[in-house]
């Protein structure tokens, strides 16, 4: 029987195409994260159903409807490739839709508390902390006057990011104290979290280790004419042969963070430190295969498959 797979994804995006393409023996569905809901009756386990994602081709027409968890669910795993932006009560339910799948007994990669703690990044660095991993210098605070006052502790030069977000999107270095106080006071005035860590100067470049179940790939990402690696930004990766070190730094932090399929961020630093920034649940693979000239997306099918046997 061949194994079903539902992504939720956008249809017309890069990575659902690559995953399309390398799938052989898969069936491989995207369905539609805001139209997720669940039906409870009283008498079995909850039942999670989604419309089918159309493509920007599709014909208008009445969506087909999928059950992705509950008895009558007909997909093996899910494989979760986004999430959408919505409102509070929207995204706490569909993370409750992804825990009442995994309670089914359909597979959910990766688990929905993988990703409840991989989007915080100041939860991630808490836990990484904690089980005794090196992390950077971070203050996390909900005023202006409390980041000012974090802002001399990190030595008037840090780098201000979104709690949620990622691929260098919304990060900002502060090294001047009238560029702080306003900086800060804007995030205050949206209500923001103020996520401040130190500014970490390093060789120019960083390290992305792609975890696979026990297996590792590992990129650097360069900086072109910014501080920032991100291959979104313009960042160029290369191939690169992880330390055991490093190998063991990105296999602890997938494990702390309980997802197989996770991006690891490792700053090797100029002061000769070797510092976990973040961990990526939902993470891509683009720059990672065509740098190493492996296939990353029948690496992630063989991997769902494999957790299915």
């Amino acid at each position: 029987m061949r194994h079903r797979i539902a992504i939720l994804g956008h249809p017309d995006g890069w990575y659902v195409r690559d995953l399309r393409r390398a799938s052989d023996q898969e069936v491989i569905e995207v369905v539609s994260f805001s139209d997720l809901s669940v039906q409870l009756d009283g008498k079995r386990k909850a039942q999670v159903e989604s419309n089918l994602a159309m493509g920007q081709d599709s014909p208008s027409a009445t969506p087909s409807r999928r059950v992705l968890g509950g008895e009558d669910g007909v997909y093996d795993s899910i494989l979760v490739r986004t999430m959408p932006l919505g409102s509070l009560e929207q995204i706490i339910f569909r993370m409750n839709a992804l825990h009442a799948i995994l309670r089914s007994g359909t597979q959910v990669f990766n688990p929905p508390r993988c990703l409840e703690i991989a989007i915080d990044k100041w939860l991630t660095l808490d836990l990484l902390q904690a089980a005794d991993l090196p992390t950077p210098r971070t203050y996390c605070c909900q005023t202006r006057s409390e980041a000012m006052i974090a802002f001399e502790k990190l030595g008037r030069d840090c780098v201000v990011k979104p709690i949620f977000g990622g691929e260098g999107r919304g990060l900002i270095r502060v090294n001047d104290p009238e560029i702080a106080w306003r900086v800060f006071g804007a995030i205050e005035q949206i209500a923001g979290v103020l996520y401040l860590q130190e500014f970490l100067a390093h060789p120019g470049y960083d390290l992305r280790l792609l975890v696979i179940g026990d297996e590792v790939f590992s990129v650097k990402r360069h900086a072109l004419d910014d501080w920032r690696t991100n291959v979104s930004r313009g960042g160029k990766a290369t191939p690169h042969i992880p330390t055991d070190i490093q190998r063991d730094l990105a296999l602890r932090a997938s494990q702390i963070v309980g997802g197989s399929i996770v991006g690891v961020d490792i700053l090797p630093t100029i002061d000769g430190r070797m510092l976990l920034l973040e961990v990526n649940a939902v993470p891509g693979w683009r720059g990672t295969a065509q740098a190493l000239d492996v296939d990353i997306a029948r690496k992630i099918l063989d991997h769902i498959g494999t957790c299915s046997t």
